[in-house]
């Protein structure tokens, strides 16, 4: 053994999964969207940016304008899924991967603003099949 740096076994990191999970991984896309010096609302500014859409929707509602409230919603939830696909980082809008979020995100906000302009009386738009699917069921 030479005099020069002592030999020390440093245990190697295996790449291999643990066979107990002991932590969940953060969702990409979940860090700060703004600095850890900025004020929480700031740093949280996609997730209350969907929220606020979401509530002045619900208000719109509450309100007796059904059809326009529901359209605000699915809306606000396709923003949602623009803002997740867009940045870089989207704080606590963030839940799953990017896919699933935009999926989720994407198809829900799709689907509320579809079946909101099919509402009855006097919908915006007519789907054939849909209607006969609803005529059936009900009968």
């Amino acid at each position: 053994m030479s005099a020069e740096a002592p030999m020390t076994a440093e245990p190697r990191k295996s790449r291999r999964f643990p066979l107990i999970t002991r932590d969940t991984a953060r969702p990409e896309g979940g860090g700060r969207a703004a600095p850890g010096g900025a004020p929480a609302p700031v740093r949280q500014w996609p997730l209350l940016t969907v929220l606020g859409g979401v509530a002045a929707g619900l208000l719109v509602v509450a309100l007796d304008h059904f059809r326009a409230g529901t359209i605000i919603i699915g809306l606000s939830l396709l923003l949602g899924a623009v803002l997740r696909w867009t940045l870089p980082e989207v704080g606590m809008l963030a839940v799953r991967s990017r896919f699933t979020d935009l999926l989720t995100y994407g198809g829900l906000g799709f689907a509320i603003v579809m079946l909101s302009m099919m509402a009855q009386p006097d919908p915006w738009l007519e789907v054939p099949f849909l209607d006969d699917i609803v005529h059936f069921t009900v009968r």
